[in-house]
């Protein structure tokens, strides 16, 4: 597949607004549109994501990554943020990208995705975004990055306890954790809740969002450290 064959991101700039009140520059579609091209690039080789579709890629990798952010955080404001299991990079890299001014660290235990980042931030150019192998559970307690971030971000990566447990120790006291996650039941709630205590951690709040094609709902917990 050549870079001229490649399909296109959907110039969907109503959406952005419409749903999250903001537009992306011309320099952040030409960088999203870029992240999309070397993403299906490096899928051929790495199994990267199985979302490659144009539409679904911008709306379950660009939209989804972005919504939980400002639903909650200015969208001018400065933040230390580290993606914890961040895989191709979502949701952090769509963050660096809408975000230049916020520091955004992408943390993976495998070593041949992190050297894609690697990559794939030198060729993009994005300054505000570092590709950090490791396990969440040595980092995080680690001098470098104990409580020193103010935002977690954390997709699929298990349980919600799990990525609390993960979370917590990164963040600076006032620090927010958001577990991205598709459905939510009071179950899940009840076994977070029974946890985070003990861990240093409250539930500040949980949002449901509804996807702006496709209509289906996902939900972002706000797991604040206290």
């Amino acid at each position: 597949m050549t870079q001229s064959s490649l399909p296109a991101l959907p110039n969907l700039d109503n959406l952005w607004q419409t749903t999250l009140g903001w537009q992306p520059t011309p320099e952040q579609t030409h960088l999203m549109e870029r992240l999309y091209e070397e993403i299906l690039e490096g899928n051929r080789q790495l199994n990267l994501t199985r979302i490659t579709e144009p539409k679904e890629f911008w709306e379950k990798h660009l939209w989804d990554s972005l919504a939980g952010v400002f639903a909650r955080f200015p969208q001018d404001c400065a933040l230390n943020v580290i993606d914890i299991g961040t895989g191709a990079g979502f949701p952090g890299l769509p963050h660096a990208i809408a975000h230049p001014t916020s520091s955004i660290t992408l943390l993976d235990s495998t070593r041949k995705k992190i050297h894609f980042l690697d990559r794939l931030i030198a060729d993009l150019g994005i300054a505000n975004a570092i590709a950090l192998l490791g396990r969440a559970e040595q980092i995080g307690r680690a001098p470098p990055h104990h409580q020193k971030y103010d935002l977690a971000l954390l997709r699929a990566i298990g349980t919600a306890s799990l990525c609390a447990q993960y979370a917590l120790p990164f963040l600076k006291s006032g620090g927010t954790a958001i577990l991205y996650r598709g459905r939510w039941s009071e179950q899940e709630q009840a076994e977070l809740e029974s946890g985070l205590h003990q861990w240093g951690g409250a539930i500040a709040a949980i949002e449901p969002l509804k996807l702006p094609l496709t209509q289906s709902t996902r939900h972002c917990i706000y797991i604040e450290k206290n």
